[in-house]
């Protein structure tokens, strides 16, 4: 079950678009959703890979990579006690030089109900302002 999700289109090319989200480290210049993402080890973004994230009135999150398919998109997963966060980040072609990008969260365990309670609002906000960043960062000259 998916409880946030955004499409957007982009004007770029899907090769264009990969590049700038899967360079995590940089997202805090184009996105108000994130403050800080630290990529915690050595070598690119992959399967395994764990990342630090800061986001404005949520807590430190460590997310880890389950799916890493280059071109395509990239999963990651947050844990706590109660509850697991999976966001999704898909990117399909739309032509050569236009791809249309999927953000999604979903929230499982126990807590989940309460966190959409709290904080979906806040999420569609974050996912929402990604969208846009994204966008405005890929098609800027």
């Amino acid at each position: 079950m998916t409880d946030v999700e955004r499409t957007i289109d982009i004007a770029r090319s899907v090769e264009k678009v990969w590049t700038i989200m899967t360079d995590v480290e940089r997202w805090p210049e184009w996105t108000a959703s994130v403050t800080r993402v630290e990529l915690l080890g050595s070598g690119p973004l992959t399967v395994g890979s764990r990342v630090r994230i800061r986001q404005p009135r949520l807590p430190v999150a460590v997310w880890t990579v389950t799916v890493f398919d280059t071109h395509r998109g990239f999963e990651w997963k947050s844990a706590a006690p109660g509850l697991t966060t999976v966001a999704g980040h898909r990117i399909d072609a739309t032509g050569p030089d236009s791809a249309r990008v999927t953000l999604s969260l979903a929230w499982s365990g126990l807590l989940a109900p309460l966190l959409r309670l709290l904080y979906a609002n806040l999420s569609r906000r974050y996912v929402e302002l990604e969208a846009q960043g994204l966008k405005r960062r890929c098609e800027a000259p």
